[in-house]
């Protein structure tokens, strides 16, 4: 017997059904059940009673069933571990990004880690943080780099990359640029221009304003943060913003940091514990380019 035909043999205990076992498999139907048929020569008893509609297993394919499964898991082990060793990784590397995000080092990581295993497809995928959580718990993502109010999240692993504080950015000569301190309540007597529900921005903003039953009113929602500044800029709005992303515009915007929003923003990268070589490799590039060590 070969790998081939218990990969063949557990699918087709699982869908119940030739044809589906086929489909997941790749190949015809025709061919899963020769190899089946080989199999079940080579063992000396049927595996399937097939006379019904569904392909249910007979008292020997359920005494087979979990050991096949083991034997394919020790395979993958097996050449996981080299790959590991050899790094010959390769496959598929998904990775989200919260939109707008203008943090070159994940694309020194993202280029960092294409060139020592070029063999792995990158795919990159834009989206908000909310999405992009719900993306890694469903494996459609392999890791994400996200803005979060929360250093951590359940179910996880998480890299904080940045941590910071609100700021009210607004253009020379409105009142808030006249003070040295703003609050909350200061910045709610104006309309705001801020992020999506959804990013982790919002998600903070919101959670301080509702904390004092303040309700500022959320003139405009850019999910750039160029495109906050430049309304901002023209005297649509008060952006708010984090301290790092305010920074990049100092040179058309005057930046106050909310005193009394004291909770702040993450930037996290998550993924789940039970990762790939493929995860682990970005990881290393990632701590790299972020200018981190340790494990995670």
């Amino acid at each position: 017997m070969d790998l081939r035909q218990l990969e063949y043999f557990v699918a087709v205990a699982e869908e119940r059904n030739f044809t589906r076992a086929a489909e997941r498999v790749h190949i015809s139907q025709s061919g899963v059940s020769a190899q089946i048929r080989q199999l079940e020569r080579e063992l000396g008893a049927e595996l399937f009673d097939r006379s019904a509609r569904a392909a249910t297993l007979t008292t020997a394919g359920k005494a087979a069933l979990d050991h096949a499964r083991a034997a394919l898991a020790a395979a993958g082990a097996v050449s996981q571990a080299v790959g590991e060793v050899t790094e010959l990784i390769r496959g598929r590397l998904s990775v989200g990004m919260v939109i707008g995000c203008t943090i070159t080092p994940l694309f020194d990581a993202l280029a960092a880690f294409h060139r020592a295993h070029p063999g792995v497809e990158i795919s990159l995928l834009e989206d908000n943080s909310d999405r992009l959580v719900d993306g890694v718990r469903a494996n459609t993502l392999d890791l994400a780099l996200i803005g979060t109010p929360n250093a951590t999240h359940e179910g996880l692993d998480a890299l904080t990359i940045v941590k910071e504080r609100l700021v009210a950015a607004v253009p020379a000569g409105h009142p808030l640029a006249e003070r040295r301190r703003v609050t909350l309540r200061d910045l709610s007597a104006y309309p705001v221009v801020c992020m999506p529900p959804g990013t982790g921005l919002r998600t903070v903003f919101d959670q301080v304003c509702a904390a004092q039953a303040l309700h500022p009113v959320i003139a405009l929602q850019a999910g750039a943060a160029d495109a906050i500044a430049g309304l901002a800029s023209r005297g649509l709005g008060v952006a708010v913003l984090s301290e790092s992303m305010a920074a990049h515009y100092r040179d058309r915007l005057t930046a106050r940091l909310i005193d009394d929003a004291e909770t702040p923003a993450f930037l996290s990268l998550v993924w789940k514990p039970a990762h790939s070589p493929a995860v682990r490799a970005f990881l290393a590039h990632g701590r790299k380019a972020f200018g981190m060590s340790g494990a995670g």
